[in-house]
């Protein structure tokens, strides 16, 4: 580069990223001190550069890099397009379109928006399901604390529920806190129902009709719970019994009472 010689747009593009050989980066620098058309065409590949380099983490440029780097180049000299013409100083200087250049630095920064983007989704749908984790373990917690006051209180209501045949022996237990409506029932050694039928728990208070406290079907083993049914607060109780009703459930007890327990005196 001597005279009124410019930088061709490769070289500016090398020497934005930094891989040009001490010596070829020396004499560009003396030739933008000096050439203010080379200084803004070398501005701009400078511009695009950095923007680049601040989206990706930096890595040490791989061994040989500059020399394909320059390889390509050349295969694509012979099909580039129309050198864009110049004048400075008198002189008609041509500029090596390189259309490549600005659309692979366009390219990467697309792939950076796009990497960001996804990055940006996972994330949100992350604090999504940890937010609604959360909630369930915090309704999981509160229940578990009803479940241990009822069990633990000393004014709940405990009664053993057993069958009048004595061929059969399912029995049930009752744990009720009436001041709270909390109710808490396991049954053992049920038999099974047809598909049209169902268990029903029934609260039978000191005074006032019974009150229906849960459908529950028993498991293979005959086992089954009802575990704090929907119940009005401050009701005491006189007895709990279990029925066989249809499928639907019953606003009435249906004879014969299956399983039944009063509940101690002066509880």
């Amino acid at each position: 580069m001597t005279g009124n010689e410019h930088i061709s747009q490769e070289e500016l593009a090398l020497h934005a990223m930094q891989t040009l050989s001490e010596g070829e980066a020396t004499a560009v620098r003396a030739h933008l001190a000096q050439c203010a058309l080379c200084r803004d065409e070398f501005a701009g590949l400078a511009g695009d550069t950095a923007l680049v380099g601040l989206s990706v983490p930096q890595q040490p440029l791989p061994a040989g890099a500059r020399d394909r780097f320059l390889e390509r180049v050349a295969a694509e000299a012979a099909s580039a397009q129309r050198p864009v013409m110049h004048e400075s100083g008198g002189k008609v200087v041509a500029f090596p379109t390189r259309a490549w250049i600005p659309w692979a630095i366009a390219a990467a920064l697309a792939s950076v928006a796009v990497f960001l983007g996804v990055k940006n989704n996972t994330l949100n749908q992350e604090l999504r399901d940890a937010s609604s984790q959360i909630s369930s373990l915090s309704v999981q917690s509160a229940q578990a604390r009803q479940v241990l006051d009822v069990l633990t209180s000393h004014s709940a209501q405990r009664v053993l529920l057993t069958t009048n045949n004595a061929s059969v022996e399912p029995t049930g237990r009752a744990v009720y806190l009436a001041e709270s409506g909390s109710l808490i029932f396991q049954a053992n050694h049920l038999k099974m129902l047809a598909s049209d039928r169902t268990y029903e728990l029934w609260v039978i208070p000191v005074s006032g009709n019974p009150i229906p406290a849960g459908l529950f079907r028993p498991d293979a083993a005959g086992d089954a719970n009802v575990i704090m049914p929907p119940l009005p607060k401050g009701v005491p109780a006189k007895a709990f019994g279990v029925t066989i009703e249809k499928a639907e459930g019953a606003s009435t007890p249906t004879a014969p009472i299956i399983l039944a327990g009063a509940t101690a005196a002066g509880e």
